[in-house]
């Protein structure tokens, strides 16, 4: 008796020690092996901001064949979307992204400064990491009741404005920055001039939503406002679907705006998805995803594919850049950090 006691607590012992291997090597990798006959799986995050779901919706669907016939790995990618300026600040809270692609290199920056992303980042791909470019314009009622136009018609009595919070979307960080090149064209780089024009528009805006799908939203679904300043892509999105409801405005004066794309290093090599994130971004800039890009109304940064799009977009547009205001890092501690312009000229609407 006491022999057979023996042998079954030896193995109730090696059982353990098998299972408890089984569970400590399955730490720390997303990469599964596959049985005899199935092919091995990998998942990875994508951590975007909020216009960009319709795009990387369809663009995943694109890169799991392309991975599965590169590698004959499958692989699922969960996507995360929210206002940019958010979304930044989740993954440097904890949220485990292997990817970013998010609505300016500024919220990029931000998670390379707590030490997720290795510096030099945005030499890693092709036109600063960013596959694609966008604009900012207008969205308004068919009709145009307010005859708005240009940027000038934003601060008149009765005109409700609805965009972002640049505290927490970058899309809005773009808006106010359009709105300003305009007024420092307007008067001749008057400052106290520029402030007063801003400070009237942002006087105008009814509601200020934490990202640019819930602008969207609230103009579009809620009805609210007689203008929505918007990225060009989710002006067509709504165009799309309710071409008889919406006009789009190109106003005389807009912004480049280039949304940037990063593997977060920590996690990547954490979670060994380092080659598949890479390829995730890599990928971006091929000819696939560039046609993908235009289909879904951003910009490819591909110049000949951005030509095929030529009767979509408006490609002689007056765009100023975010150098123009001196790079992102400069523009961010200028009008958006605490204290900064934006909280200076803005006082929420009373209730």
């Amino acid at each position: 008796m006491k022999g057979i006691l023996s042998k079954k607590l030896l193995a109730l012992s090696v059982t353990g020690l098998v299972l408890g291997a089984s569970i400590f090597t399955g730490c720390g990798n997303n990469t599964e092996e596959g049985t005899a006959g199935e092919a091995k799986k990998v998942e990875i995050t994508n951590v975007s901001y909020d216009p960009t779901r319709e795009f990387y919706a369809a663009y995943n669907e694109e890169f799991k064949k392309y991975w599965k016939e590169e590698k004959g790995e499958d692989v699922e990618i969960v996507a995360s979307h929210g206002g940019s300026g958010s979304q930044a600040r989740s993954v440097i809270e904890g949220n485990e992204a292997d990817v970013v692609t998010l609505a300016l290199a500024r919220d990029i920056t931000a998670i390379e400064n707590e030490g997720l992303i290795e510096s030099g980042w945005i030499d890693q791909f092709e036109h600063n990491s960013s596959p694609y470019t966008s604009t900012i314009v207008f969205l308004v009622r068919k009709g145009n009741e307010k005859g708005i136009k240009d940027w000038g018609d934003l601060v008149k009595d009765g005109v409700g404005v609805i965009t972002p919070n640049p505290k927490t979307s970058g899309g809005a960080c773009w808006n106010f920055l359009a709105a300003w090149a305009y007024a420092d064209k307007e008067f001749n780089g008057d400052e106290a001039k520029i402030k007063d024009f801003v400070t009237k528009l942002y006087k105008n805006v009814l509601v200020l939503d934490s990202g640019a799908r819930g602008s969207t939203s609230t103009f579009v679904e809620n009805g609210q406002g007689d203008v929505l300043l918007a990225w060009e892509n989710e002006a067509f999105l709504t165009l799309k679907e309710k071409p008889n409801e919406y006009e789009m405005i190109t106003p005389s004066i807009s912004i480049l705006a280039e949304p940037s794309v990063a593997v977060v290093d920590s996690v990547a090599k954490e979670r060994g998805t380092e080659e598949v994130a890479s390829a995730y971004l890599e990928y971006l800039y091929s000819d696939a995803a560039q046609k993908l890009i235009g289909e879904n109304f951003y910009r490819p940064t591909n110049e000949t594919i951005l030509k095929d799009f030529s009767k979509t977009f408006n490609l002689n547009m007056n765009m100023v850049t975010i150098n123009d205001f001196g790079g992102w890092d400069k523009a961010y501690n200028d009008y958006f950090n605490d204290g900064a312009i934006f909280d200076q000229i803005y006082t929420a609407p009373a209730q």
